[in-house]
């Protein structure tokens, strides 16, 4: 890569690796998945970068790349591994709002893909189209996956099981 297009990627994922974080972090639940999500998206842009700088909307083509990198992921053989017999305890952030946890432990019960559209529609108030483009799928798969994910939300919601204790 040319000295001039590694320094406007560096520029560029320096500027969105704190709204990229979000995003994974939104999708997996736990803040080091998140970090090697995005680890794993900034270095596959580094490879592609000269594509993405074509891209008519950046911040959309790099959304997409992370986003079917979290939905991928569990094809890989290495997801299945842990190395615990339980998930251990996420550290909750903001210990203030309860609210948050529960929902965090809501989206975690949800498909990948649900939880990829969910997300995506409602945390990032992408159009059924958009996300569509994003997943590489049809906006009718979208608002089926939606409509799965919606009423899962609501009934886990709705219980007491993920108030946490």
């Amino acid at each position: 890569m040319r000295d001039e297009a590694e320094q406007e990627y560096v520029e560029y994922v320096t500027a969105r690796v704190p709204a990229l974080r979000r995003l994974a972090y939104v999708l997996t639940g736990d803040g080091h998945r998140a970090d090697d999500l995005v680890q794993q998206t900034i270095t596959t842009l580094y490879l592609k970068w000269h594509r993405a700088q074509a891209a008519d909307n950046l911040d959309a083509y790099v959304r997409t790349m992370l986003v079917r990198t979290y939905v991928d992921e569990k094809r890989l053989a290495w997801s299945r591994v842990r190395l615990f017999r339980e998930t251990p305890e996420s550290v909750v952030e903001d210990r203030g709002v309860e609210e948050r946890e529960v929902l965090r432990l809501a989206l975690r019960k949800l498909p990948r893909r649900q939880r990829a559209v969910v997300v995506l529609r409602f945390f990032y108030d992408l159009s059924v189209e958009d996300v569509a483009a994003t997943l590489g799928c049809s906006t009718g798969t979208v608002k089926s996956q939606t409509s799965r994910g919606l009423t899962t939300l609501r009934s886990l919601l709705g219980s007491r099981s993920l108030i946490p204790l």
